[in-house]
Order: C-alpha cells, then structure tokens, then sequence
C-alpha cells in the first residue's frame, strides 16, 4: 500500500519553504503521496503557548544562520526576508481555496508564494506586490483574493489547524507518517526513513 506524508505548512515559517523544496522529491523516490495541508500557525502558537523564534533574539540570529546552513545543503535558493514576519492569514485561506476549487493549479499557487517569499524577498504585505506575483504566473489576482474570503476555504484551513493540533503539531513544518508526527526540516530523514519502512 503507498504510504502518505500530511505537511502541514504556512508560507510564512521559512523552514516550512526549505521542506517544501525537498518533499517531492523524497515522495517520488519513495513512491508515496505528499498530503498537502495548509494551516495556520499564528492559531498554532495561540492554541499551544509557542512563539516564532524571530521573538526571542538569540534563537533568531542562529535560525538565521541555519536557515542559510540547510538552503546550502539542499542547494536551494534562500533569501531571508527583509519584511518578515507577514500575517498570512489571507495566503493560508487562499492555498485552501485554491486546492479545494483550482486543484490542477495548487502546486503553482505554492510555488508562486513560496518563491515571492523566500527567493525574491518581496514585501507580500502589500497588496499590489502580492497581485504582481500571482499575475506572473497567470493567476487571476481578484480570483484568489475570492478564494480567501470563500466560506469553504475558511472552513478547510480550520479543520486543518484543529487536526493538526489535534496530532500534536506546535509549529511548522509539521509531518505526519503513520501516525508519527515529526517536526522541522530537519527532520526529512526521519520522514524518509519512516517512508522506505
């Protein structure tokens, strides 16, 4: 039977983007289904007593530094953010919307976030830089927009953040493989790992 990996993820945690560069090529080699399944993690941290660690100083100047450690590793693109932190909440809304009503389009809206985000470094706290990026790419801007404001997108991003509150997520990226949750990018070989079990 295909084995499955649920990532929870939100643009906004650049450890979950570092993830997000390497799971589809582990599911293929692996031969197993990537779930996607965006949340929220501001309503995380609430619901579990967490915080980023950009709010604790001396965490954020090594999470910095081990960020570009791993995009190094992975040989992937990475720029820290000058803008960081965002509220994501209306691009958590969108990427439910757009997997429940644009299925075919989903790994493009991720792409195109994520990459505006963590490669081009833009200021996606601005509407127009948001509606640049996603005309870029052949979105609809006011579409999308719709999609967040969607009573059904509202309800999926909630059901996702309960559940995986539920499985004991605290922060993101979060993993679930048989019903074993692990957490952070740096935990990819365990997910593997847990993948050719």
């Amino acid at each position: 039977m295909m084995k499955s990996v649920d990532f929870y993820y939100d643009f906004g945690s650049p450890t979950a983007y570092l993830a997000w560069t390497q799971l589809a090529r582990i599911c293929a080699d692996k031969n197993a289904q990537l779930v996607y399944k965006p949340f929220l993690l501001g309503a995380v941290f609430k619901a579990t007593g967490n915080q980023s660690p950009v709010m604790i100083p001396a965490k954020a100047k090594f999470m910095f530094a081990d960020l570009k450690r791993w995009a190094q590793h992975w040989n992937v693109p990475l720029t820290l953010n000058p803008h960081f932190p965002f509220n994501t909440l209306d691009f958590m809304r969108a990427a439910a919307g757009v997997q429940l009503h644009m299925p075919e389009r989903f790994e493009e809206f991720n792409r195109a976030i994520y990459e505006g985000m963590w490669v081009q470094a833009k200021d996606f706290s601005k509407p127009a830089v948001v509606a640049e990026a996603l005309a870029a790419v052949g979105f609809d801007p006011a579409a999308v927009l719709a999609l967040a404001a969607d009573d059904a997108a509202k309800a999926a991003l909630r059901a996702n953040t309960d559940e995986a509150l539920a499985r004991g997520a605290f922060g993101a990226p979060t993993f679930v493989v048989d019903g074993e949750l692990y957490w952070g990018q740096d935990r990819l070989f365990m997910v593997e790992a847990a993948l050719a079990a």
